[in-house]
């Protein structure tokens, strides 16, 4: 057998194939650990901060994804990676025009970021403050806070609808154009003309968090801002957020896009969203600034349940709520009640049903792992100097997918398993040359499987090594049993599978395969523990003969 390259893919307690159950610990405060001594692998994590650091610069004629970018993760209250890289500020306009070096800004572990979207989970937060002390009912009609907004047909949209995003408002509305002040601007969102029939349909839309930001004030008398402050900031300690940003700070702050429709020059210090800015910087969508160690103290707030040191924001209850999906209607579209939930294309192999999110335009995410007490902040200036130069998404699956990797998972016999590796567009096998007995025999092995679900891993058979079909196996899950036809794609289980086929006599190559499509990865496939018997003895035992195996791309995964 060819010797394969080694993943030492076991070293944490929190590993995938033992998921945690409820909240972390209460009062788990977050401490810096190296990813050694947090139980994890650092060769991911240092494999992913080596790319978001390489996306600082062009390739070839392709632009950089961003100037810079700050990296933060954690796992099991450790903070296990805090870097910069690039710079806060670079350029000097719209067409990429550097900035003297001695104007340019480095990126710090400081830095301070426009938010974008992601405003909209302490939007989504202070809400259900309000419903917690019983001025806001889920399921209410928001028209019954805001009595404009029944406008349009509007009567019947709810709460909880505006929360998930199945009201049918449209995405956006051009506010700051259309009229001429805030007060004009907000009775606009508030009065828009639904796209589809409430609750017919998934559309993520910003005047879905408009409304609920202006229905939070209407029954608080407070206006967001000062909900955001005092609901979440200043109990959390998160001394570097909120909406409109000392001009102190502004040597601090990363800049985003050079906009010349408002013209407003290179934005910096000020709200990117010209919506958000048109409402005076505080929006329920857009508004809020951050750092990547006030998100990380926001994150492990929901880890423990919604509270940090002595402050609690949140009721477990509510913070349940808010990772619950309340879409199933909507396949792929996965929401809480605020956090985006299970998204592959960001969340890479960390995406799961207990996984939640949210990203922001100007390049901001956050991702919190449940099930790990994990998570992962990438923050970047991706539109300075243009919006138009591109995405960050590659680098923010990459970030998402290194702390999922580091995590590993431990073998489930022995010392070792195979492991299909976690590369787009690719094939791995492993082949195993066996003779079967005229009267069958019976295969056994266990399976951890974490893929999307255009890719799969295939259990095969050939008598020539050329011409191959698929062996229909039954997969044993805790107790469930399912038959496949012979392939197998999933994620979210998080545990071993025990799997068994029957195999037809005679001599034969049994071959798993593992094929992945273009984009998006999960943490793959393992396979261990094959065993081969024919109901009265043992045939073939890989934990003693693993020399019997050959295999393409795939490597051991160990203890």
């Amino acid at each position: 057998m060819a010797t394969p390259a080694v993943a030492d893919s076991n070293r944490s307690a929190g590993r995938f194939d033992r998921p945690y159950e409820g909240y972390a610990p209460k009062g788990t405060l977050l401490r810096d650990a190296t990813p050694a001594k947090a139980g994890l692998d650092p060769a991911p994590i240092d494999a992913a901060l080596a790319q978001v650091a390489g996306w600082t610069k062009p390739n070839g004629t392709a632009k950089p994804l961003y100037a810079g970018a700050v990296t933060l993760l954690g796992h099991d209250g450790k903070v296990v990676a805090r870097e910069a890289t690039g710079m806060a500020v670079k350029y000097a306009d719209g067409a990429g025009t550097e900035l003297p070096a001695d104007q340019q800004i480095p990126m710090r572990t400081d830095t301070i970021f426009d938010m974008a979207s992601v405003s909209k989970l302490f939007t989504s937060i202070v809400v259900l403050q309000q419903v917690e002390k019983g001025r806001i009912g889920l399921d209410t009609p928001i028209a019954q806070y805001v009595p404009e907004f029944a406008a349009n047909g509007k009567e019947t949209i709810t709460v909880r609808q505006a929360l998930t995003h199945t009201t049918g408002l449209p995405s956006w509305l051009p506010l700051w154009s259309a009229q001429p002040d805030p007060a004009s601007r907000m009775q606009m969102a508030l009065t828009a003309k639904p796209t589809s029939a409430p609750g017919t349909t998934y559309l993520y839309s910003d005047l879905n968090l408009i409304a609920l930001g202006e229905v939070a004030h209407r029954v608080s008398g407070k206006t967001l801002d000062k909900l955001v402050a005092d609901g979440i900031t200043k109990p959390l300690q998160m001394k570097d957020t909120g909406y409109n940003p000392d001009p102190k700070k502004k040597p601090r702050i990363a800049a985003t896009e050079f906009q010349a429709s408002p013209p407003r020059g290179m934005v910096w210090g000020s709200v990117h969203d010209e919506n958000a800015w048109s409402l005076d910087g505080v929006a329920g969508h857009a508004g809020v600034f951050s750092t990547a160690d006030d998100l990380a103290v926001l994150a492990q707030a929901f880890l423990n349940g919604g509270s940090y040191r002595h402050a609690r924001i949140l009721k477990e209850s509510s913070v349940t709520a808010m990772i619950t999906n309340f879409n199933q209607g909507f396949p792929g579209n996965d929401h809480g009640l605020g956090f985006e939930l299970n998204q592959r294309w960001y969340m890479g192999g960390l995406s799961g049903p207990r996984t939640a999110g949210h990203t922001g335009y100007t390049g901001t995410s956050l991702v919190i792992d449940f099930d790990s007490r994990s998570f992962a902040i990438l923050l970047t200036n991706r539109v300075h100097p243009s919006r138009n130069w591109g995405s960050n998404n590659p680098a923010r699956r990459a970030v998402a997918q290194g702390l999922a990797l580091s995590l590993g998972v431990a073998p489930r016999h022995g010392k070792d398993a195979w492991f299909s590796g976690t590369t787009d567009a690719s094939t791995t096998t492993l082949a195993l040359p066996v003779a079967v007995p005229a009267t069958g025999a019976k295969l056994a092995f266990d399976l951890f499987v974490d893929t999307e679900n255009s890719d799969l891993l295939y259990l095969e058979s050939s008598t020539d090594g050329t011409t191959w079909t698929k062996v229909p196996f039954t997969v044993l899950d805790r107790g469930a049993v399912g038959d496949t036809d012979g392939s197998i794609s999933g994620s979210g289980d998080r545990h071993w599978h025990q799997v068994s086929a029957n195999l037809t006599g005679g001599d034969q190559t049994i071959r798993w395969r593992y094929a992945s499509d273009p984009l998006y990865q999960g943490r793959g496939v393992y396979v261990d523990g094959v065993r081969i018997t024919d109901g009265h003895q043992v045939l073939f035992d890989g934990e003693r003969h693993p020399e019997a195996f050959t295999a393409t791309g795939w490597r051991l995964s160990r203890r």
